[in-house]
């Protein structure tokens, strides 16, 4: 390949490639840094990939701009250099303003994605239009020119993308993704700019060389929330002050499980109670059980306790979660305790058909459930791993007017015959949110033998069954795989 404007065409399609890539790698970081803070929404990802595009738009209309009033070639440099400090402060700022922004509403969502991201894909994304500049000396081969930057620069995006979704994220922590892609611009900005620019060698290498090690110092130094992070979380295990023997679990913004490692009948949270209060109604004896979500697999440990020789099949989607709950929640697996590693929406399928006295849907992704495991399709294939008397329970969060709950419940009464809603009566009056537990059965439900059951424990939550729980469905539709918004269900509440 021919050498123009300075610069050889393989190393200008590298720079617009790897420039690309960068931008690709930081935006899908950008979903683990802000996660301890905003959650992992559709909501959250929305708005970094529209502040992003938002970046990349302004600077490729910027580096054109700029590139036609300067020589690109003192340009190249510095784009890379500002576009690896940028990089490396990203952390530090979304920590830094993390705290502020826990309502995890729109425009606290773009807040904080433009004050970690917008600078750094506004500034890499001008890389291209410069180095163009520079590779423009036939006018009448314009159009091939700048369709291959263009094509090779979707190509280093895609390159970013799959390399950062399928590997980086299992493979590293965000911090240190990060600070590899900053180091390597900071390097990268110092040869083009001793390269191509117009300052001199040692000057330029030695402010990149100081540049990076101060900002890598200060990444590395800079405190985590994360005690774990995993390919979906930012996961942490907490000692119960007031029970010593007591485990938390969080994962990002949510205290999300809670197991006594001494006396696993210990229900701490309030819906847990609750499903414990519906459980009681059944016969007594050992339980086959089948749970979406594993968490802190506290309800397994409450069974085992309760109902002696009860078999579990957990289906759990994070890897690291397992090994969390191994080392620190007490978990062991065994014959009767299988955990079934992958997204529950194919686990399921290795679930025995008609086998199960109780499946709990318990999975998380944020403060909403995955929204595929809340359709029709989905309880669908759960009904029919329940056996002719079982049941299926389901715990949620929702916010008035609780147009989530009410659509769930609904999608819950399209499956099964008999219909559960239990929460506060202030839930149930539209006032107030939190926690509502659905269920399902085949075969009738005694509502008033369930909240009797939570009144013995000094509970006062109301349970609605038949028609009463119908009536509190309102108008609210059913989730189906083509259609399911839950997380604009949830927040526009």
């Amino acid at each position: 390949m021919r050498e123009t404007g300075g610069m050889h065409r393989r190393t200008a399609l590298g720079l617009v490639f790897f420039a690309s890539a960068a931008i690709l790698v930081l935006e899908i970081m950008a979903g683990r840094l802000l996660a301890p803070y905003l959650g992992v929404t559709l909501e959250t990802f929305t708005g970094i990939i529209g502040t992003v595009l938002a970046g990349i738009s302004l600077g490729a209309w910027l580096g054109g701009r700029l590139a036609d009033q300067r020589d690109p070639g003192s340009l190249l440099g510095p784009l890379l250099i500002i576009g690896g400090i940028s990089t490396l402060l990203a952390p530090l700022l979304v920590r830094m303003v993390g705290p502020s922004v826990r309502s995890a509403g729109p425009v606290e969502i773009v807040f904080a994605a433009t004050i970690g991201f917008f600078l750094p894909a506004l500034v890499l994304s001008a890389v291209s239009p410069t180095i163009v500049k520079m590779q423009l000396q036939d006018l009448g081969h314009t159009g091939e020119v700048v369709g291959g930057f263009s094509a090779v620069s979707s190509a280093g995006a895609i390159f970013g993308t799959f390399i950062t979704g399928f590997f980086l994220v299992a493979a590293a922590p965000s911090q240190a993704v990060i600070l590899a892609v900053g180091v390597l611009l900071l390097l990268t900005g110092g040869y083009t700019w001793t390269r191509y620019g117009r300052k001199p060698a040692r000057d330029a290498l030695l402010s990149v060389v100081a540049i990076g090690v101060v900002g890598s110092g200060i990444l590395v130094v800079t405190p985590t929330p994360c005690e774990v992070e995993t390919a979906y979380f930012c996961a942490r295990v907490e000692v119960d002050p007031n029970r010593p023997s007591g485990r938390a679990l969080w994962l990002d913004t949510l205290r999300h499980s809670y197991i006594d490692l001494e006396d696993p009948t210990y229900l701490e949270f309030r819906y847990a109670k609750l499903v414990a209060d519906v459980l009681t109604t059944l016969p007594d004896g050992p339980m086959r059980s089948l749970y979406v979500g594993g968490g802190g697999f506290t309800f397994p440990a409450y069974l085992s306790a309760v109902r002696p020789g009860s078999s579990h099949f957990v289906l759990e989607l994070d890897p690291s979660l397992v090994t969390i709950a191994e080392d620190e929640l007490g978990l062991v697996q065994s014959d009767d305790l299988i955990v079934e590693v992958g997204d529950a929406r194919l686990g399921i399928q290795k679930a025995e058909l008609g086998a199960y006295d109780f499946v709990l849907g318990d999975a998380f992704s944020g403060p909403s459930v995955p929204w595929h495991l809340t359709t029709e399709e989905f309880l669908t294939d759960v009904a029919e791993r329940l056996d002719d008397e079982g049941l299926y329970v389901m715990n949620l969060i929702d916010y008035p007017p609780h147009g989530f709950a009410r659509a769930e419940l609904a999608t819950v009464a399209a499956v099964f015959e008999h219909i559960l809603v239990i929460a506060p009566q202030s839930y149930l009056d539209r006032e107030t949110g939190g926690n509502f537990v659905l269920v399902g059965s085949k075969v009738p439900l005694d509502a008033a033998a369930v909240m009797a059951n939570a009144a013995a424990r000094g509970g006062r939550e109301v349970t609605l069954g038949g028609q009463a729980a119908r009536d509190w469905i309102d108008s609210a539709g059913i989730l189906r795989d083509d259609f399911a918004p839950v997380d604009q269900l949830i927040s526009n509440g």
